[in-house]
């Protein structure tokens, strides 16, 4: 999108808040995307909202605005109470709800409130001690959140507005029951905004039941392409041709997603490369929250240029100037292949989009990019064709990997080295001191961009202040 705003189309003419105003300026973030120029005027009016778009298109912003808006004005007051939010946000991955609260702390910040990430994966210590020492908004995943309520530590009675996004993600990871109970003990008369690229799978039940009065907006028609994205079919004759195209495309200098069906082939993919002298390194089911967060830290700041993922990540994992999408493993529906690609060409950015294909995979590939709306004409290809090379453009310079880790006397069952934990030692080293969904030493925030992840609070000042932020998310917001 252009730099340049009509008066018609900034974010103060649509209502927003000068200070949010600010924090956003602040975060280089100055010209509202087309989803929120749509949606903003009704969600701060209290209007409950039905948002479709396809990703990337901003839906985050679209709703952290009106959240921190709303309750910061109208809706605020009193003092925080341990375990009673006043804003919920339900997001389907704890990657997707750590990039939320990334996107919400700098706009929190602008009126000391107080945000904090609730999920799975990691001890409920430290989410739990900033449930008790108060947070106005809760970014959370469906099931920790629900272990919480039946714990009674937290309590949803106060919640005021209520966020549910990707949706159709929660429905097809099976989440649609517990989210209609954790909907159902939020109040009847609160703000609901619900984002969805598509409303099947029970997600027009949840519309039906929990929407009232709802104003839906569309910016794109649902699961369509972005306009940015070149999309490219390379077919292969087999297996080796496959491998050795799948390495020249991981050659570039940009970041590259690689994407696999499965943890074993991610994990295996991601060493290869690592070996061959591109830095990478795996992003998958099977990995601690402190391996996710340290990997996709390394990817953040350059220091791999590959990421080699599963499905887990083409859901809330937003990183800069991500110039080529490769489906080494070709996705099992259309969806996910939207989904996947999604990873590149954000926030008006161009990306490219490769699918390597076997040939006994042609078929359901050809069924695929049918059903995604995507045209496209397969082209014959080798690591050495022109169309490949011209692709991945000037090659990184090669780095040697690491020396392995000599092998441990007796079978490995000596004594370790000092500094080594036992069985994942040090990741859960990590873990503990990551902060992740919970409160630690605070550190000020400033700005949209770069912000980290919030704690909790004793209680709720006036507007105005600069909040006290806690633990570490890390990663840019999503637009």
């Amino acid at each position: 999108m252009s730099d340049i705003s009509t008066p018609a189309t900034t974010f103060a003419a649509l209502g927003v808040r000068a200070p949010l105003v600010k924090a956003l300026e602040d975060g280089g973030i100055t010209s509202p995307f087309p989803i929120q120029i749509d949606t903003l005027p009704d969600t701060l009016s209290g209007r409950d909202v039905l948002g479709r778009g396809k990703t990337g298109s901003g839906k985050t912003l679209a709703f952290s605005i009106p959240m921190v808006s709303r309750l910061a004005g109208e809706l605020s007051g009193g003092k925080r109470r341990p375990g009673r939010p006043l804003g919920l946000v339900l997001a389907p991955t704890r990657e997707l709800a750590t990039q939320i609260t990334a996107t919400l702390e700098p706009l929190a910040a602008a009126y000391d409130l107080r945000v904090t990430t609730i999920f799975g994966g990691v001890s409920q210590h430290r989410q739990v001690q900033a449930l008790k020492a108060g947070v106005d908004i809760v970014v959370a995943c469906p099931g920790r959140l629900e272990d919480l309520m039946k714990q009674k530590f937290v309590s949803l009675d106060a919640v005021e507005i209520t966020v549910l996004d990707e949706a159709d993600h929660m429905a097809d990871l099976g989440f649609l029951p517990v989210v209609t109970r954790i909907l159902s003990s939020t109040p009847q008369d609160g703000q609901r905004l619900l984002f969805s690229a598509t409303l099947d799978n029970g997600v027009d039940k949840l519309v039906k039941r929990f929407l009232k009065n709802e104003v839906m907006h569309s910016v794109d028609e649902a699961n369509s392409p972005v306009a940015a994205m070149t999309h490219h079919v390379f077919d292969v004759d087999g297996v080796e041709a496959k491998k050795a195209l799948v390495e020249k495309l991981a050659s570039g200098t940009g970041r590259r997603i690689l994407f696999m069906r499965t943890k074993h082939q991610a994990r295996k993919l991601a060493r290869q490369l690592t070996e061959s002298g591109i830095p990478s390194v795996d992003l998958h089911g099977n990995l601690s929250q402190a391996a996710r967060d340290r990997n996709l830290a390394a990817f953040s700041a350059g220091e791999a240029r590959v990421l080699v993922a599963t499905d887990v990540a083409a859901r809330g994992v937003h990183v800069d100037d991500v110039e080529l999408v490769v489906h080494v493993d070709p996705p099992a529906e259309h969806k996910a292949y939207l989904h996947r690609s999604g990873r590149t060409a954000r926030a008006g950015s161009a990306g490219d989009v490769v699918t390597v294909v076997l040939p006994e995979q042609r078929k359901d590939l050809a069924i695929l990019m049918r059903k995604a709306a995507i045209k496209v004409t397969p082209v014959r290809s080798t690591a050495n064709s022109e169309h490949v090379v011209k692709l991945v453009g000037d090659i990184a310079p090669h780095v040697t990997p690491a020396p392995k880790a000599p092998a441990q006397p007796n079978g490995g069952r000596g004594q370790r080295p000092a500094g080594q934990g036992g069985r994942g030692g040090a990741a859960r080293s990590g873990q503990a001191r990551s902060g992740q969904g919970g409160q630690s030493r605070g550190a000020r925030t400033g700005g949209v961009a770069r912000q980290e992840h919030a704690g909790g609070g004793a209680r709720r000042p006036r507007t105005g202040g600069g909040a006290r932020t806690a633990g570490s998310t890390g990663g840019r917001p999503a637009r």
